[in-house]
């Protein structure tokens, strides 16, 4: 089948679903008001607290939830074949992550822009606060140690990458000095800053920076730890200035990256008519990892992703111009992700080889297929851009390039986060001397994910694309079920439908909980004894934080059946 066919029906029905299903839930279930004063306005400071334009705010909130995980997760899922991947892809955009992130910029929005963990103490009870704040700690410690492997990996293979990416920084900077200066549209100078980076690709490609010999005689074994050394050195300043001194203006640059790289996929597709060479249904070796539930949490971001939900509430719900704004922000930045994923489906299951026997070549087995999974993504998009004309080389910088972008953004807001959650659990501890010390606090945020990033994991791949990236994803998809829940008992006491967010809730919990519980037993059985401690402790805080959650939900269902609940306006609605 080519593969412009597949694309172009997938895109159509993310834009129906924007233009029907996300109206529906906008009016119906989550009464977005025109009228209200967003906290953005109310609590204005001019560091995190910034009204900002909604195209703007896309870009930075697209760009820090688009990380390498839409791009490395369905990479490695097309192993079990690309139509469940693109199935999950679809349906879990669709249904599930529009109705997540929508649905977290607006609950926070509507509690004066708290985080989602906050919100479980606002919404459900205390206890639930401190457990979902321990939850996402896991969370962002494994996010931020992903994506530092996967970047450190990426510049050691692609060398290239590296002057485009570390010129990108002072660019974004320029721009957001001049944007906030004369308060001009950000539209011109961003394309300005793409322009000035691509030539840069060129320029990368012709002047490689390898520091491996550096690694070397420093006595690192891996080459990327290196990097990864540097990269959360870099975090930690990064993440401590004003959003729109570096993250707006360099998410707003990513942003336009997304739809530059989405066409050049699709063009490549079209010009050279590749076909799908991948099998539809792939007949997995014995011993693989089941489809279910592993395909629900090897896919997280590009279907539906926790992480989502602490960039809505953590930093987007605090820019957010106008209450009207989050159906857009929201929904379509979900489906941007949905789109960039379905792209990796693409490239790895089209672009990568020619036919189906050297596509196999590339997913013996799972070991393979994960540890591949990045530059497989580069490797197709370069054989797309190729189509084009662009030299194969500089067509794998391009690649390499937009998938490090991503990730070191989502690096970025997921350092900045941690901050956030460190600061709440130690206000919540009554340790003080962290809880308000900025710089304390940014120091345990950089060093937790760090150590994590550093252990040994099992050859050259280490955690990143074998045994952590599965505890990754199941603890990411726990958090997107476990913000549902927030949502569903916010939407249940305000007397408006909660059944699109009951659903996916539903599924989401019993899909994770089972992949925890199958991770248990391998993790013991293999003697990860980092990572089985570190998946159990996950596990009972996940069942408990359950538990009080389906307490909440219920005693709101008997509120809504005894008391006159709140009336959905019928007043016509433009968004």
């Amino acid at each position: 089948m080519p593969a412009i066919v597949v694309a172009v029906a997938v895109l159509a029905i993310f834009l129906v679903g924007y233009r029907y299903y996300s109206a529906y839930l906008a009016r119906r279930v989550f009464g977005l008001d025109p009228a209200f004063v967003t906290p953005a306005h109310e609590l204005r400071d001019g560091v995190d607290f910034v009204p900002t334009n909604k195209h703007v705010l896309f870009g930075h909130h697209f760009t820090s939830v688009a990380g390498a995980a839409p791009i490395v997760g369905p990479a490695i899922a097309v192993f079990w074949g690309w139509g469940p991947a693109l199935a999950w892809i679809v349906l879990g955009t669709v249904f599930a992550a529009g109705v997540h992130d929508f649905g977290s910029i607006v609950v926070s929005v509507r509690h004066k822009a708290r985080s989602i963990g906050t919100l479980a103490g606002d919404v459900i009870n205390r206890r639930a606060r401190i457990l979902f704040l321990l939850i996402i700690f896991f969370l962002l410690t494994l996010v931020n140690a992903v994506f530092a492997v996967v970047i450190g990996n990426l510049f050691v293979a692609n060398p290239g990458a590296v002057l485009p990416v570390i010129l990108s920084i002072p660019f974004a900077i320029g721009i957001g000095q001049y944007i906030y200066r004369t308060r001009s549209s950000a539209l011109v100078p961003s394309l300005v800053g793409v322009a000035i980076l691509y030539f840069f690709i060129w320029v990368g490609e012709q002047v490689p920076l390898d520091i491996t010999p550096l690694a070397t005689d420093l006595g690192f074994d891996r080459p990327r730890d290196l990097w990864v050394i540097i990269l959360f050195v870099y975090t930690f300043f990064a993440s401590r200035l004003p959003v729109w001194v570096l993250l707006q203006p360099r998410d707003y640059i990513n942003s336009h990256q997304l739809f530059i790289a989405l066409g050049v996929i699709l063009l490549g597709m079209l010009v050279g008519m590749d076909r799908i060479v991948a099998p539809v249904l792939n007949d997995v070796p014995e011993g693989s990892p089941p489809i279910f539930p592993f395909l629900f949490i090897t896919i997280a971001c590009g279907a539906i992703s926790g992480f989502h939900s602490l960039v809505a509430s953590g930093t987007t719900a605090k820019q957010l111009d106008k209450d009207t704004d989050a159906r857009y922000v929201g929904y379509v930045g979900a489906a941007g992700e949905g789109s960039l994923a379905m792209g990796s489906v693409l490239a790895v299951s089209a672009g990568l080889a020619a036919t189906q026997v050297e596509w196999e070549a590339f997913y013996v087995d799972f070991a393979t297929a994960s540890g591949g999974a990045t530059n497989n993504f580069v490797q197709g998009v370069a054989n797309f851009a190729n189509n084009l004309a662009v030299p194969l080389d500089v067509a794998a910088v391009f690649a390499a390039v937009v998938v490090i972008s991503f990730a070191a953004t989502t690096m970025d807001t997921g350092v900045r986060l941690q901050r956030y959650v460190i600061q709440e659990i130690s206000e919540s501890a009554g340790f003080r001397p962290l809880a308000r010390n900025l710089t304390l606090a940014s120091l345990v945020a950089v060093i937790v994910p760090l150590v994590m990033a550093l252990l040994p994991g099992g050859g050259e791949a280490g955690y990143t694309f074998g045994v952590l990236w599965q505890l990754f994803g199941t603890t990411n998809q726990l958090t997107a079920g476990l913000a549902l829940a927030v949502i569903a008992v916010w939407v249940t006491r305000s007397g408006r439908p909660s059944l699109p967010v009951l659903v996916p809730l539903v599924f989401l919990l019993v899909m994770t909980s089972w992949a925890l519980v199958v991770n248990l037993g391998n993790f013991i059985e293999e003697g990860q004894w980092v990572l089985a401690p570190l998946d159990a402790i996950i596990f009972v805080l996940a069942v408990w934080l359950i538990v009080e959650a389906a307490i909440a939900l219920r005693s709101a269902r008997r509120r809504d059946t005894t008391e006159p609940s709140e009336p959905v306006s019928d007043r016509p609605w433009t968004g």
